[in-house]
């Protein structure tokens, strides 16, 4: 009997502390582009010979010929085009029914150790932009486009507010979220999928508390794509978050500054 009085007690005190670790994620929250860490796992680029190919996930291998040729796999795009512009510059434009969802241009400095990105993504909701580095961490065969080798990203230099920015409301066990990109939920903190809204790369989400830890699990057709982890500091302004990517088995970490 003393043992479940004890188990009682400890439960009614635990169970404030995890509604005010719950409460204190809501609000809005902006990443802090300077302190994104991406994955140290190369992006693998091959463009020789009027072939492009990359390690995506999944992979890709198209002519580089500025046409669009078909992709699967990807639930974002269904075609993909190389543009070679010049030596050192390509673009790369993905298409979704024929409308154009993403347009990436490269640049490879003259040395060819650092390339500049500029990647244009489009939605119904509108269009976000993200520029940033790359450092070269291998060589492309001889005779390759300067492109070609193997890449990490060295920092990011700026991006719109819709892909950083989120907004989070927490009312008991329930949590909402939404952003300017048009991504948007509404769960029950009790890991069971809901639907998601604004990604066609994402159909539902669960969402748990583990610990002091936000745990977000995104899905598409019953399989996990992606589970980011959110920390909150002592001070509750800032929020620290890993999202691992599951199929590119990609790790990037954010940091956020409650507005």
């Amino acid at each position: 009997m003393k043992r479940l009085l004890l188990g009682g007690v400890l439960l009614a005190l635990l169970l404030p502390l995890q509604a005010t670790a719950q409460s204190a994620f809501g609000g809005t929250w902006k990443v802090d582009i300077s302190k994104v860490q991406s994955s140290t796992k190369p992006t693998v680029v091959t463009l020789k010979g009027g072939e492009y190919s990359c390690n995506c996930t999944p992979p890709i291998t198209i002519r580089a010929d500025g046409a669009d040729h078909a992709v699967t796999g990807h639930a974002r795009f269904d075609t993909d085009a190389v543009k070679i512009v010049n030596d050192h510059t390509i673009v790369e434009t993905a298409k979704k029914n024929g409308a154009v969802v993403n347009t990436r241009t490269t640049k490879v400095a003259a040395d060819g150790k650092t390339a500049t990105f500029e990647s244009v993504s489009t939605r119904e909701s509108g269009t976000t932009t993200v520029k940033g580095t790359l450092n070269r961490v291998a060589a492309g065969a001889a005779g390759s486009h300067a492109a070609a080798g193997s890449w990490v990203v060295g920092g990011y230099q700026s991006a719109s507010e819709g892909v950083t920015t989120v907004t989070y409301k927490v009312d008991g066990d329930t949590i909402s979220m939404n952003d300017p990109n048009g991504e948007s939920y509404t769960a029950r903190l009790d890991g069971k999928p809901v639907p998601y809204k604004g990604d066609p790369g994402t159909d539902t989400i669960a969402v748990k508390m583990v610990g002091s830890a936000l745990e977000e699990t995104a899905m598409l057709a019953g399989k996990t794509t992606s589970i980011a982890t959110s920390t909150l500091s002592a001070d509750g302004k800032t929020m620290t978050t890993v999202i691992h990517n599951v199929p590119a088995n990609r790790d990037m970490t954010l940091v956020s500054m409650k507005q």
